[in-house]
């Protein structure tokens, strides 16, 4: 993970890569997120990706978006996904 945190409060970015070995419905593999994230004087923008072709195993083939949602300080996920 990389950030950037700027002079003006409450703003800063990161840009991430990560990898996510597991089973998903009953299919093992891996594949790979990447994150993109900025904050702008307080507000959020966020954008995780599945990256094309990273999936292995049962999971080649992979495609999706995760979206992260924080309601009263509680995070809810969400994983949009085609295989």
């Amino acid at each position: 993970m990389l950030t950037a945190v700027t002079a003006v409060q409450g703003s800063a970015g990161y840009v991430a890569i990560e990898r996510v070995t597991g089973m998903l419905h009953g299919k093992s593999g891996s594949f790979v997120f990447q994150h993109s994230g900025s904050v702008a004087r307080g507000a959020q923008q966020l954008s995780i990706m599945v990256v094309p072709d990273s999936g292995t195993g049962e999971l080649a083939g992979i495609a999706g978006t995760f979206r992260i949602q924080i309601i009263e300080g509680k995070h809810f996920y969400e994983f949009e996904y085609e295989l």
